[in-house]
């Protein structure tokens, strides 16, 4: 029997899980481990890497997506250890992690399960490190948002515990999924993870009847792992909202009597529409914020020049119609704004040139038009010609106020190249430089601070000086070799700096990608030399919408044409949802798993299409997605058209 079996289920996170393999090679190496992946249909090479890389790793490889609670169980049955480890993939742990953790067990026969402090990218204390069970009050101030508020009550601050110190060992209610130590014979007596959870709830569920059988949970800060979340979900997301909550509604079926059950499920149920709600008029008023001040600023500019214009222009006679400032005025303003956007102007990092870039062919498009009206609609191509140059400059100019007033920093961009300290020795350091420079990061400028307390030529200083490098040379990036500094000292680093505005990354041993994630509601980023996705760049989808816009334009022009063949009147009869919105001509396949590619809207029609082999349609999608070209859906319609497909169209 194995002192321990610590089990990772993993889906589409090839880069976290390397980096977490990693560190739980080196915190087993004095202990008698198995490690296992359960890998949930995967199609982005994770067991590749595993079996690659750690040979040594039990891997079971499933044909689905068959969610946390049966992956984990899958690997429990077939384990034989003391103690089984429930260790998410984009976590880190300290090389001493397991030992001390194993020790405390071992003192504590009453402890039936154990949790660690945890903390995000950015080295901020994650609270869901220690919580309290759900019951109906619990989880009507969580819903409510009381528990936020008050948040070291004693009454509503039960969910996460927060008034119990974050460094002393508590007795808990519930421990997280992302780290949850068991012992075996608990789990004998408790039974495995309630496979009716599919994600979130299962931990809660599984802790509760752990400690109904008559043992503790604990939750044990004298070690600390990073947790970055967010990689399988977006945490402010309506969908992540309603998993959530239906987790819960779920336990307290299980576990509370129904009664009490159908009025908590009133309580979530509106809380999933309340949450669902506020997230879709949150990402709508930060879509529209800029774009309106822009209008607003735009509009006063061209007030201001018609009224100066109507008051001291001695050819102009009398004032111009009301009209004019409610029609023609917002008119030339929305198709300016209109080109910004298709230029990517509201796109970030800022970019000067694609602002200008926009405006410059709204105004083209307004004197191109303004040549076409009637004379009587023909006002002033003075004013024409000054508002445009105003619309030229008033959003550089609103951007640099707006950054001013947030940054205290006359900068046009809030965010420009990074800032970064690289805490690695020399060879290290080079490589790392390297990767940086051929992933195209843009930097200003690269410190380099050594692993330890010697200074070697060309570092500005060690390791215990890192706040003051940060400081003095205004760092907001500050990247580890996990090869030259150990996890530990990664985590204190973090943690002393968490107050500053700087992002951490990690390089994993022998890798070629810099990972990290700047909170535990952000997906994790990469900078690596092999996985990007093309259709994530917010140009190419513009050039993809204005794809689908002109292929619509072109097919009602061919309409009579296209209605003489069934694959004609199909894509006639799309058109209207593609015109819309609602669809766009080509995107994935729905039957692989496409969760970890980067969303687009439903399709037509699907790459896969130009195959006769099902087999492919996982690849094909990963490729596409990786790969994308306006000329992919050309191609794809085209074969639509011309070719026989064993497909239908959708």
């Amino acid at each position: 029997m194995h002192q321990i079996s610590v089990i990772i289920v993993n889906y589409n996170v090839r880069y976290f899980l390397e980096q977490a393999l990693h560190s739980v090679m080196r915190t087993t190496r004095n202990l008698d481990a198995e490690v296992w992946v359960v890998d949930n249909n995967s199609v982005d090479g994770s067991m590749e890497m595993v079996k690659s890389l750690f040979p040594s790793v039990k891997c079971i490889e499933n044909k689905e997506n068959l969610g946390f609670s049966k992956a984990n169980n899958q690997a429990i049955r077939n384990s034989n250890s003391r103690y089984i480890l429930l260790l998410n993939p984009d976590t880190v742990l300290q090389d001493d992690t397991l030992e001390k953790c194993i020790t405390f067990m071992d003192g504590h026969p009453g402890a039936g399960g154990l949790g660690v402090r945890m903390i995000d990218g950015k080295g901020h204390f994650l609270p869901e490190s220690k919580r309290g069970l759900p019951s109906p009050a619990v989880a009507f101030y969580k819903i409510t948002g009381l528990s936020a508020i008050f948040s070291k009550s004693k009454t509503f601050g039960k969910y996460h515990l927060r008034f119990l110190d974050e460094n002393s060992v508590h007795k808990v209610d519930v421990l997280s999924g992302a780290f949850m130590l068991l012992r075996s014979e608990t789990l004998e007596k408790t039974g495995l993870l309630d496979e009716d959870f599919f994600m979130y709830g299962e931990d809660i569920d599984l802790s509760y009847r752990t400690t109904k059988a008559g043992y503790h949970n604990y939750y044990f800060p004298d070690t600390t792992i990073i947790h970055y979340k967010g990689e399988s979900t977006k945490k402010r997301s309506a969908n992540y909202v309603k998993v959530f909550y239906n987790a819960m509604v779920l336990f307290a079926r299980k576990h509370y009597s129904s009664s009490v059950a159908g009025r908590l499920n009133i309580f979530i149920q509106l809380a999933i529409y309340l949450r669902a709600s506020l997230a879709l008029v949150y990402r709508a008023v930060n879509a529209a914020f800029l774009p309106v001040l822009d209008f607003l600023l735009m509009y006063a500019g061209y007030f201001a020049i018609t009224r100066y214009w109507e008051e001291y222009n001695k050819y102009v006679k009398g004032f111009y119609p009301e009209t004019y400032f409610t029609l023609h005025i917002p008119a030339y303003i929305l198709l300016v704004l209109f080109c910004i956007y298709l230029s990517g102007g509201y796109d970030k990092p800022l970019s000067v040139r694609r602002i200008v870039r926009g405006a410059a062919v709204g105004a083209l498009i307004n004197f191109s038009a303004y040549a076409f009206l009637p004379k009587s609609l023909q006002f002033s191509r003075a004013i024409l010609l000054l508002g445009c140059a105003w619309s030229m400059a008033a959003p550089l100019l609103l951007r640099l106020v707006l950054n001013f007033l947030k940054t205290g920093k006359p900068q046009l961009s809030e965010a420009g190249a990074y800032r970064i300290a690289l805490v690695a020795g020399p060879a290290e350091s080079q490589h790392i430089e390297g990767l940086l420079t051929r992933s195209m990061v843009k930097m200003d400028a690269i410190t380099r601070v050594s692993p330890d307390e010697t200074r070697p030529e060309g570092f500005a200083g060690g390791l215990e000086q890192i706040a003051e490098v940060v400081d003095i040379f205004k760092i907001n990036l500050v990247i580890f070799s996990a090869s030259d500094v150990a996890s530990a000292d990664i985590m204190k680093v973090m943690s002393r700096l968490s107050d500053k505005s700087v992002h951490f990354k990690i390089v994993p041993e022998g890798s070629q990608y810099v990972i990290g994630s700047n909170s535990k509601d952000e997906k994790g980023e990469l900078f690596t030399l092999d996985l990007s996705f093309t259709i994530e760049n917010l140009e190419i989808r513009r050039k993809k919408r204005i794809f689908d816009m002109g292929a619509a334009g072109l097919f009602i022009l061919l309409s009579p044409v296209l209605a003489l063949s069934h694959n004609g009147r199909l894509l006639l009869k799309n058109g209207i949802k593609v015109v819309f919105g609602r669809e766009t001509w080509v995107s994935y396949s729905g039957r692989p798993n496409t969760e970890f590619l980067p969303k687009i809207k439903p399709g037509c029609l699907f790459p896969a299409m130009v195959y006769k082999n099902p087999e492919l349609e996982s690849v094909v999608n990963l490729a596409y997605a990786r790969d994308y070209h306006v000329y992919l859906d050309f191609q794809t319609i085209w074969c639509f058209l011309f070719r026989k497909n064993r497909q239908t169209l959708t």
